[in-house]
């Protein structure tokens, strides 16, 4: 691979990159080209302090010295102070607009990933999300400003210190530039080789970060099977494979900086050699050599770095290309091109012909064929991993079918808009997720723009008034991180005081009553009574006997309707599989008595 191929792959990381970042540093383009106008003088001063030298040496090694001897010195003095301002101004603005870049990038990716579909999250484990959505954002951002004023000030330091070179004795220059070009050629087959490492890097990265997720969220389990050594083991499996992930990007990259500065050793030892030679025949003053090696070292020794900052380059490159993979990355699950609003009002909901499957050839439901009426309640029961779920998920489009088709009124649900189709849906699930604040913020999530009275109109059909009475700050009470503070009957009563408020048509309980006690069951059910008003209802039910008034109830066994009707019609079904899940329940509920 020639000098031209390297110019050219360089460049087209360059302009691939900051092409695709132009967006984002257009807000700011007026401070960003300050910062490269002011590293201009930053890199030239070196230059400037490095001729002053020759007529200065020559000028005071004379029986008549042109200069004082402190001259020099104060001149030195004086530039750096100028020199270390503009620094500090450069390094500012630098900061600040790199800042403002990088929230600006962060927000989009934020605004990304909530478009993202149900499948996605459960595919990626939390440092997945926190690396890809977060931290790519900060390593592109940084690198790529940071090159840029390195780039401009070097730039200019170069092409300053290289015409002093010149200015001192050109045949000395035509020698030491070419050294200086040699060193760059070590450069070319780095990308390739750090690439794959940095990749993996990113994939052990987030497993750490996901250690601390699940011991964090899961401490009581923990606690509770002294899981501690498990653990503690496993995060010292990643934390070992993060190391020898260092160590092999380490022998991959950092040979650079000691080649370079071999290769640099010959381009001052030729210097020392040829310049003795050019002052001993004439050709070169004492002045022009010391200028010409300070010239030369101030060169040589921001390139001496060029291996450390290379694999800068390359990392803040390969994070610019994961961002933009991401922001690029088109969810599974979107608007169709003719999307239309779902009206608020329907008359028929219908599963035709619907199969779906996870994983190819590995169906889960299979060729589900119902009719819902507006109003009526449809229970659905079975065996667990039946397909349950999976269906009441395919309502709000949290999956998408993959045979068939569910229609509202005649119309695939696929081609409303997700936010009027989910608008119309309200769920409730079996662990209602709430966010950290307080109760009436988690509340007003089903409408942010409820009046205070159709909030404590919500609380009190949810049953949650009197317990609201209890706490100090009522509403205003905060609940700590996914309600943590709370009992889960109470949680449960929040998400259907906020399931209240948004008043959609259309309700799907997904075993919510199923994970607490007998005493939290009878008032969490006694708040759905309440909720299930005039609405469709979909409920899967664990516990038969809440939904005994259901207009239709379906047994679904390994994705399929083996038995529909009302509670009274499948028990006169002898050996159904409906009366046999209500004798169990029934028999097991007798034993305990």
């Amino acid at each position: 691979m020639g000098e031209k191929k390297m110019k050219m792959i360089t460049e087209n990381m360059f302009i691939k990159n900051y092409k695709r970042m132009w967006p984002y540093i257009k807000p700011f383009w007026v401070r960003a080209v300050l910062t490269l106008v002011l590293a201009i003088p930053v890199g030239m001063l070196d230059a400037v302090i490095a001729w002053a030298i020759k007529p200065f040496t020559d000028g005071i090694m004379t029986d008549n010295p042109i200069f004082p001897a402190w001259l020099l010195p104060v001149v030195i003095v004086a530039f750096t102070t100028v020199q270390g301002g503009l620094t500090y101004t450069v390094g500012y603005l630098n900061t600040w607009v790199g800042g403002k870049i990088t929230n600006l990038l962060k927000a989009d990716l934020f605004k990304k990933l909530l478009t993202f579909e149900t499948e996605f999250f459960t595919s990626k484990n939390s440092g997945d999300i926190l690396v890809k959505f977060s931290g790519n954002a900060d390593t592109a951002c940084a690198g790529l400003l940071s090159n840029i004023k390195s780039f401009v000030q070097k730039f200019f330091t170069s092409v300053s210190l290289i015409f002093v070179l010149f200015y001192n004795s050109w045949q000395l220059a035509l020698v030491c530039v070419s050294i200086l070009l040699c060193a760059f050629l070590p450069m070319l087959s780095l990308k390739k080789r750090v690439t794959p490492v940095l990749n993996k890097s990113m994939q052990i990265g987030a497993s750490l970060t996901t250690k601390y997720n699940e011991t964090y969220a899961g401490n009581k389990t923990i606690i509770s099977y002294n899981l501690e050594e498990y653990q503690n083991n496993r995060y010292l499996s990643v934390l070992n494979e993060t190391f020898n992930l260092g160590m092999k990007l380490f022998k991959r990259t950092q040979w650079l900086t000691p080649v370079i500065h071999i290769v640099l050793s010959f381009g001052i030892a030729l210097a020392l050699w040829f310049g003795s030679y050019l002052i001993s025949h004439g050709h070169l003053t004492t002045g022009g050599f010391v200028s010409f090696l300070t010239s030369l070292i101030l060169l040589y020794t921001p390139i001496k770095a060029l291996g450390n900052d290379y694999n800068g380059v390359l990392r803040s490159f390969w994070a610019v290309d994961q961002v933009f993979d991401v922001l690029d990355a088109k969810p599974a699950i979107q608007n169709s091109a003719n999307a239309v609003e779902m009206p608020k009002t329907h008359k028929q909901i219908k599963f035709d012909n619907v199969s779906f499957n996870y994983l190819p050839d590995v169906p889960v439901l299979k060729h589900i064929n119902l009719t819902v009426n507006k109003g009526e309640t449809i229970a659905i029961v079975g065996n667990s991993g039946g397909g349950k779920t999976t269906l009441v998920n395919l309502l709000p489009r949290f999956y998408d079918v993959t045979g068939g088709a569910i229609t509202v009124d005649g119309t695939d649900i696929r081609d409303f808009t997700l936010t009027s189709l989910r608008q119309n849906i309200a769920v409730v699930f079996q662990d209602n997720f709430l966010f950290e604040g307080t109760i009436r913020e988690n509340i007003m999530l089903g409408n942010e723009n409820a009046t205070p009275e159709e909030v404590k109109r919500a609380t009190k059909l949810a049953y949650l008034d009197e317990f609201l009475k209890t706490l100090k700050n009522g509403l205003d009470t905060k609940i700590g991180e996914r309600g943590i503070m709370l009992s889960g009957g109470q949680r449960q009563r929040v998400a259907i005081a906020r399931a209240f408020l948004k008043n959609a048509p259309i309700l799907v309980l997904d075993e919510a009553t199923s994970a607490l006690d007998n005493k939290s069951e009878a008032v969490v059910q006694k708040a759905i009574e309440n909720l299930m008003h005039d609405k469709t209802v979909f409920v899967i039910a664990h516990r038969l006997s809440t939904i005994r008034n259901a207009t239709k109830i379906i047994v679904v066994n390994d994705g399929q309707i083996v038995e529909s009707g009302s509670h009274e019609e499948l028990l006169k079904v002898e050996c159904g599989a409906y009366k046999t899940l209500y004798d169990m329940q029934f028999k097991t509920k007798e034993e305990e008595k």
